[in-house]
């Protein structure tokens, strides 16, 4: 048995994504063998990060400056904008280092089982941001699920009287799959999307 404070200390990390309780008694293990070299210097990160945290006044990125390191970035396109579901989206896209414009962070999806309206979201920010002018192409970067669809849908409505480009992501057989392996719903919409072969 631990002593209350690993224990709740264990509870904390298995609360964490992608934790569960044996990987958190790993992590916890690992820290306090390792208190020097490891938890030190994690304690000291997250106390850091805590007093500097905040949201993107201009995209809704979560960073410690404002406006966030991709705003400030001079070298970006701003006349290119990605809007993305979730912070995650935004950094996995940029993870990626193929997107070379600016990234708007709707705060979510909408979903009528859950709630969750066009007012929820920050989607007059957005339109606000195309409304200034200056950007040429609004890439929907939604998830490829029914509330990710409805919200691009929603949002080309409301995009369409603006004078930009609105594409989307490409939806369909990823690079190495089978075709045994995939559902219907991909599948469906590889063979929508199929296209000529040059």
């Amino acid at each position: 048995m631990a002593s209350p404070e690993i224990e709740a200390l264990t509870q904390a990390l298995s609360r964490l994504p992608g934790l569960g309780p044996r990987s958190a008694r790993r992590a916890v293990l690992h820290l306090l063998k390792k208190r020097e070299a490891a938890m030190a210097p994690l304690l000291r990160a997250l106390e850091k990060v805590n007093e500097r945290l905040s949201v993107c006044s201009n995209c809704g990125n979560v960073d410690t400056t404002d406006p966030c390191t991709i705003c400030a970035d001079p070298r970006r396109d701003t006349r290119l904008l990605c809007v993305v579901e979730e912070v995650s989206d935004l950094w996995a896209l940029d993870r990626s280092r193929l997107f070379p414009g600016s990234f708007h962070v709707l705060g979510g999806r909408l979903s009528a089982l859950e709630g969750v309206r066009p007012e929820d979201l920050s989607i007059d920010k957005l339109i606000g941001r195309v409304s200034k002018g200056g950007i040429d192409e609004v890439v929907l970067a939604m998830n490829a699920t029914l509330e990710g669809q409805t919200t691009a849908h929603y949002l080309v409505e409301r995009l369409e009287t603006y004078p930009v480009r609105i594409t989307q992501l490409a939806h369909g057989l990823p690079v190495g799959g089978e075709l045994d392996y995939l559902d219907e719903g991909t599948l469906a919409q590889a063979l929508r999307a199929r296209r000529p072969v040059a």
